[in-house]
């Protein structure tokens, strides 16, 4: 005990000296000890378990905590370490001294955190904090991590695959009702938020000690800005265009919106993003002419595994209202995706099977989101990613019946938009715009791959819709009609309008074999079976006599149907 004591009283005079001492005053970090010495009082609090010790200690530990915070612009050392250690000391005895440490944390990382997000160690160690203490923060502190979460992706987009495996556990806490729209599309566009990262080391230094947010108001990064500019416009520093002595032409407006909305630390809610500008288009360009680093590369791989727990937390624990708007968000960025073959691939992977799981647990979406999905189908000519979420979007509409049984007027609108899309197919040989002369031998037969491909499934969607909306049976036999007539090139297309429109002759079999997996009343069914339990008191409408009627001849089976029904 007496040795106890001795270490008691040293700890708290070392952190009591430190205020008279103007360097460490002034820059609390610069002796090292006061961390031990934090860390040696915590330590003997928890041992001790005694009210009296917390309340000697605590004055002291605030007192630096302030200090340290005020000291962070002029810190020449890292002082993260330090305000980990004082808020794990605000954790555990908070309550007993009546401290909210939620200023406090909110402080780290507006503070400090967006400074030294950077340093390996302080990265290392304020993931290993929030691991430790991730119950507690997610019960009394719920809306911390959703807030900063910028500022967690890019922790781990600078620091890399090392942080991944602590990091995935953090994950989970940063989604929240608030945050869970505006994180997809900065889990999306990682790999462009690393790219700028770089672009600000390569201009302004080391980006330990530095805060990205503060630079709208600093007179230094016209090179960061001269260095996007380049980005954007492919020119080079020096060259400024045809007037290089204009601003305008070689720096971008202190105030651009991509730059901020990219690099900022805090959810501001989910802003309009500028991809598709000319712009941007440029800086994905300008990111693609020039080798990979080792980070980008780290986040290319990282990035994809992150979406994966994202979706599946969307799926098992957000409301249908948030998912059904994460729907147009994610059709809206399947075309923009940073340019690197496998990431694209992977990602747009992902987004369609999300999409199609979204529309399996809650057919009705396909209703709300009538008007989205028709301008996705308009434009399934743009590029070989649109015509890939068309076909998808397609085969979602016919699957899940436009929405069900219920939606009649959105059904017929989508059955309109499958129809235009339809005749303009059939009225073009290929797919994109220009002129046939124009292209390679190959590039056509791509094209008129991709068209046969999104012809079966319109030519699908169409009759499983009318089959599911008998009003719409007339318009169907026209469409498909006109398809089994054309007599396309690829004999697949107009055989499958033929095949369908003989289907639709009979109605039992159609719905049997077209109907919805999940009909409106809610009773499973699954399209193609029979069953048999119910063939001693029902009609079986199940049997494919279609198929059958193209036999000649007597019978090929020396069976009975009712050898094969259950007796009473």
């Amino acid at each position: 005990m007496g040795d106890r004591d001795r270490d008691w009283d040293w700890h708290l005079r070392t952190l009591s000296s430190s205020a008279r001492d103007s360097n460490v005053a002034n820059d609390p970090a610069y002796d090292s000890s006061l961390l031990q010495s934090v860390k040696k009082l915590y330590e003997l609090c928890k041992a001790e378990n005694s009210e009296d010790l917390v309340a000697r200690v605590y004055p002291q530990i605030n007192k630096l905590f302030q200090r340290s915070v005020a000291s962070l612009s002029q810190s020449r050392t890292s002082i993260g370490l330090l305000l980990l250690a004082i808020l794990q000391f605000y954790l555990d005895f908070g309550e007993r001294v009546l401290h909210d440490a939620d200023p406090s944390l909110r402080t780290f990382f507006r503070s400090c955190l967006s400074r030294e997000f950077a340093d390996p160690v302080v990265a290392e160690a304020t993931v290993d904090f929030l691991n430790a203490n991730k119950k507690k923060l997610l019960t009394s502190f719920p809306t911390l991590l959703p807030q900063f979460f910028p500022l967690m992706l890019k922790l781990i987009a600078w620091n890399g695959e090392k942080l991944e495996k602590s990091f995935m556990k953090v994950f989970p806490g940063l989604m929240s009702p608030g945050s869970f729209l505006p994180l997809f599309p900065s889990l999306v566009d990682l790999p462009i938020l690393v790219v700028a990262l770089e672009k600000v080391e390569k201009s302004s230094g080391s980006l330990v000690g530095n805060s990205i947010a503060s630079m709208q108001k600093s007179t230094a990064p016209e090179m960061l800005l001269a260095l996007m500019d380049e980005a954007y416009t492919g020119s080079t520093i020096g060259d400024g265009g045809g007037d290089s002595e204009s601003e305008d032409s070689s720096t971008i407006d202190v105030a651009d919106p991509l730059f901020f909305d990219l690099l900022k630390d805090e959810n501001d809610g989910i802003a309009e993003r500028h991809w598709t500008s000319p712009g941007m288009a440029a800086a994905l360009q300008a990111a693609i002419n020039t080798p990979q680093s080792d980070r980008l590369k780290h986040i290319l791989r990282m990035a994809p595994r992150f979406l994966d727990v994202y979706f599946s937390i969307a799926l098992r624990d957000v409301n249908n209202s948030l998912v059904c708007a994460l729907i147009p968000l994610l059709m809206s960025r399947n075309a923009t995706i940073f340019p690197d073959k496998i990431y694209s691939y992977e990602v747009r992977k992902r987004l369609l099977e999300f999409m199609l799981a979204a529309f399996q647990r809650s057919p009705d979406f396909i209703a709300l989101l009538k008007k989205p999905i028709m301008d996705r189908l308009g434009e399934a000519y743009d590029s070989p990613e649109k015509t890939e979420l068309a076909l998808q979007l397609c085969w979602a509409i016919g699957e899940h019946g436009g929405g069900g049984g219920s939606h009649k007027d959105e059904a017929r609108e989508l059955f309109e938009g499958l129809e235009l899309l339809l005749y303009e197919n059939l009225a073009s040989s290929r797919l994109g715009l220009g002129q046939e002369s124009v292209f390679s031998s190959d590039s056509q037969t791509s094209r008129k791959s991709s068209q046969s491909r999104l012809l079966c499934f319109v030519v699908t969607a169409i009759a499983k819709l009318a089959t599911n909306h008998r009003e719409l049976l007339p318009r169907a036999r026209v469409s498909l009609g006109k398809v089994a007539r054309s007599r396309i090139s690829d004999v697949r297309v107009w055989r499958r309008a033929r095949d369908y429109l003989g289907l639709m002759t009979e109605p039992a079999i159609s719905l049997s074999v077209m109907g919805p997996s999940r009909p409106s009343h809610g009773q499973m069914q699954n399209p193609g079976t029979v069953k048999w339990s119910d063939g001693a008191t029902k009609m079986i409408a199940h049997v494919p006599f279609y198929i059958l009627g193209g036999q000649e001849g007597p019978p090929f089976h020396d069976f009975l149907f009712s050898d094969t029904l259950p007796r009473r």
